[in-house]
């Protein structure tokens, strides 16, 4: 047993939980002393206790993957979300896979961006910090993992707990220092090098969500209404960024690993993510429009707090268990569920209170706005966005509801959508096609008022383009639907326009180009989606006239394709071949014949029958023993045209006992205009498989002959073998074991069935199957008389496998739209930050 790493790393928890108060105290103090002496002492207290709760902070993250790295599964992190066999990479995954690393990994970003404030923001520091540290000791209480005496109320679940404090199995009451010998391991779905990136950018993410929030409280609590917008802005750039790609590597992640056909699934847990994301973009725009025209400083205000508290509010969604019938990405709840909403509830509060308090104070324009002015349609554009996540949020939230009057003794049985792809894709569409009116035709107008006729004159050129652009596009893609065509033409201006104002500026100042570009990667965005998803469609049809199956429904029968091993089938201009199962290496990157490998006792182990080669280059030796992943298997599909090969894809599937069973995953074969998405529908299933009548067949050594009729065969030879895997053998046994070889469609194959004399008189054998070929081979009885061997087949039904392939046309320019994005917000973050740096220095 490893105690020290779990006490150290419990006492690094406590610690750092009562530093962050101390700092939240001392940064308090610090606000309100008007004695510039007294001031700096709690100054530095402040700054020495939150130096003192990071450093706990990484004490704690070292702690913790160190319980992992070592395999210490007495602890119950460890055993339930690790296990022996994992590489270094998913190793790491492991960390953030359950929730207490997870909250973790949050807690040690805002350590990090706490550091960044008390060095960059030495005006600010103060009255921020105290936001900052009191969220972090908020934050912390999640991870605590004490009972408070005499109430008995538990605070937080530590990720030090041991095994049989966790696990009430009646072994640990026999045996208290029993270790599992093995974890269960990192759910196989999350070992995916997308998992490894994905959440550490997310709750980068979550965590820069927190500057603009304090900034914005320090600017009300400090009377300083107008001063915290010029530091928010860069801070806010920078958690938009963050947090739009990490939700955009989820999206990926879902499409290269899951099998619903797409990046975007609208399950609860991506939408809780996606309406904060929409807010901060709006209050974004809001707050560089109180910058330059002092307007919409209160709706900033307001949009900034709603951020932060939406950030809470789907912690809360994901973390409480609340949506455990909803969603199946949401955690489970660890009890946490009142500390969350006293978080929550906490941060609203003293928000609403101190804009309760202080609205009267805080200033707004006291002209109207004109409609010819930028301000309009960026409040319209901020207007829309809010709308946007609002439509998102309440369907959202239905089970929220459910829980809240069953409280109050009243059922309510709302359901969500049924088909919640189309119910907000529907309209979450029509929100897109003003938000690119808007953010197209919002980019002319001056600050203040333009003047109508220069407004015309800007207008004219990319309306006439973008109608030119749409005609192309409609009459190449053939476009006919209705909301699609708005969609499209919606995209193509808001492109149009946009590298208008591009091309404006880079002739002026091109640092000022960020927000065009953004906006350029936003359009190329709706029209990827369009595309991909609109226009997304099945290729595998059934074609052939045969049910795959009566028990299931008939568009299963009509959009799927059975394939029996090197049996070609045509599929979207390309002849299709399943050539058989594959492995994948663990160490060693390529795709294993399960034909060319012997299983051994332990799964995760294999040993190479013969030389095994891969794209030209030997992976291993005949007779290596090397590692593999046993839970998935790769359907191998070649791709050809004109007889040649042009590609070949390995669709996975998965036997995942945390994901329900079978589990596939795609691949995708990608090309410059669409991508052709495949994966397996249905696999065989071996166990009950009927095998047809014996034959039996006396041949000579060397001597050829037929399996099932088509296969030519021939017996190479018998040897006398001492050692059986699994089977001990005793002195006076004889074990003999054939070679036999048989010319298959594409390779050659070969039998090593095992002939088993024990006591003189008793005879076993173990035959040999080959999957492929459907034949199973065993070696009946030697014939010395006749110098002959009596061989038996047995063959079955050939393997086959059941595919869906869907082609998704330019689904390219959605990623390079993305891209697009990600430069403009850069552009725009790094601007600003310079800005005020500069701000500083005079």
């Amino acid at each position: 047993m490893h105690y020290l790493i779990g006490n150290l790393g419990h006492f690094f928890v406590i610690t750092s939980f009562v530093a962050a108060l101390a700092s939240a105290f001392s940064y308090f103090k610090a606000t309100g002393e008007q004695n510039p002496e007294r001031k700096n002492e709690w100054l530095k207290n402040g700054r020495f206790a939150f130096y003192i709760h990071s450093a706990t902070v990484l004490g704690i993250v070292i702690c913790l993957y160190t319980i992992i790295q070592q395999n210490y599964f007495e602890y119950h992190y460890a055993y339930s979300h690790s296990d022996s066999h994992l590489p270094v990479y998913y190793l790491i995954s492991t960390f953030w896979n359950g929730q207490e690393g997870s909250f973790l990994l949050w807690i040690f970003w805002q350590a990090l961006v706490g550091i960044a404030l008390i060095y960059t923001q030495k005006n600010w520091e103060s009255s921020v910090l105290v936001i900052v540290a009191l969220v972090q000791a908020f934050l912390g209480s999640m991870i605590l993992g004490v009972v408070i005496p005499i109430i008995n109320i538990k605070v937080g679940s530590s990720p030090f707990i041991l095994l049989r404090d966790a696990l009430s199995d009646p072994i640990f009451k026999l045996q208290p220092d029993f270790i599992p010998k093995d974890g269960t391991g990192l759910n196989p779905l999350l070992q995916n090098y997308w998992m490894v990136i994905h959440p550490p950018t997310l709750f980068l993410g979550f965590a820069l969500t927190l500057p603009p929030f304090a900034f914005c409280i320090a600017g009300l609590w400090q009377k300083k209404y107008v001063e915290w917008v010029k530091p928010a802005i860069p801070w806010t750039l920078l958690g938009a960024a963050i947090l739009g790609l990490g939700i955009l590597m989820g999206g990926y992640w879902a499409y290269e690993t899951l099998n619903f056909g797409g990046y975007w699934n609208w399950d609860p847990v991506e939408n809780a993510v996606y309406v904060p994301w929409l807010v901060m973009v709006a209050s974004i725009h809001t707050m560089i429009s109180y910058k330059n025209s002092n307007t919409s400083l209160k709706a900033s205000i307001i949009l900034v707090i709603a951020v932060f508290i939406l950030i809470l509010y789907q912690t809360f969604l994901t973390r409480s268990g609340i949506l455990g019938n909803a969603s199946v990405h949401s955690f489970t709840d660890l009890g946490l569920s009142g500390q969350l909403l006293i978080y929550m509830f906490f941060f609203m509060l003293v928000a609403i209170a101190l804009c309760i308090v202080r609205w009267k104070n805080i200033p707004s324009s006291q002209q109207e706005i004109s409609t010819y002015s930028k301000e309009f349609w960026i409040f319209l554009g901020a207007t829309v966005l809010c709308l946007m996540g609002f439509q998102v949020l309440l369907p959202t939230s239905i089970p929220v509801w459910n829980k809240l009057v069953s409280a109050f003794g009243i059922e309510s049985n709302l359901a969500p959508p049924a088909n919640q792809v189309e119910y907000f894709s529907s309209i979450q569409l029509w929100f897109a096609v003003l938000v690119a009116l808007l953010s197209g035709t919002g980019q002319f107008f001056w600050w203040k008022k333009i003047d109508k006729q220069k407004l015309k004159n800007e207008l004219i050129t990319p309306l006439m383009i973008t109608l030119i652009v749409f005609a192309l596009v409609i009459a190449v893609a053939k476009v006919y639907n209705i909301s699609y065509l708005v969609l499209t033409l919606a995209g193509i201006y808001l492109i149009v326009s946009n590298i208008k104002v591009l091309l404006s500026l880079l002739k002026l100042n091109p640092k000022l180009s960020g927000g065009a570009i953004a906006h350029i990667g936003v359009g190329l965005m709706l029209i990827g989606v369009m595309f991909s998803a609109g226009y997304s469609k099945v290729v595998s049809l059934n074609n052939s006239g045969m049910l795959i199956s009566k028990e299931v429904p008939t568009e299963f029968n009509r959009d799927n394709l059975l394939l029996f091993i090197n049996e070609p089938r045509s599929m979207a201009g390309y002849d299709l071949e399943y050539r058989g199962e594959r492995v994948e290496a663990r160490h060693k990157s390529g795709y294993i014949n399960k034909n060319d490998i012997e299983k051994t006792f332990d799964a995760f182990k294999v040993v190479a029958k013969k030389d095994i080669i891969y794209k030209g280059k030997k992976l291993y030796s005949a007779k290596d023993t090397f590692e593999i992943y046993p839970e998935n298997t790769f359907y191998e599909i070649e791709l050809r045209k004109n007889n040649e090969v042009v590609a070949s894809l390995f669709p996975r599937v998965q036997i995942n006992a945390q994901m329900g069973g079978f589990v596939p995953s795609p691949d995708i074969r990608r090309k410059l205009t669409s991508d052709l998405y495949t994966h397996v529908s249905l696999p065989m299933n071996r166990e009950g498989l009927e095998w047809g009548k014996l034959e039996e067949l006396k041949v000579q050594m060397g001597e050829e002959f037929h399996i099932s009729s088509k296969y030519i065969s021939s017996l190479e030879q018998v040897v006398r073998i001492n050692e059986i895997e699994g089977v001990p053998l005793q002195p006076e046994d004889v074990a003999v074991q054939a070679k036999i070889k048989i010319q298959g469609e594409h390779e050659i194959f070969y039998a090593d069935p095992i002939f088993l004399i024990r006591n003189k008189n008793q005879v076993g054998r173990i035959p040999s199957e080959i999957n492929d070929l459907g034949v199973k081979i065993t070696l009946l009885n030697i014939l010395p008389d006749t110098n002959e061997f009596l061989i038996g087949i047995n063959a079955r039904q050939k393997d086959w496998v059941v595919i869906k392939a869907l082609e998704k046309p330019f689904i390219n320019i959605l990623w390079i739209g993305t891209m697009v994005l990600m430069v403009g917000f850069t552009m725009a973050m790094v601007r600003r930050f310079r800005e005020f740096e500069d701000l500083k220095m005079k």
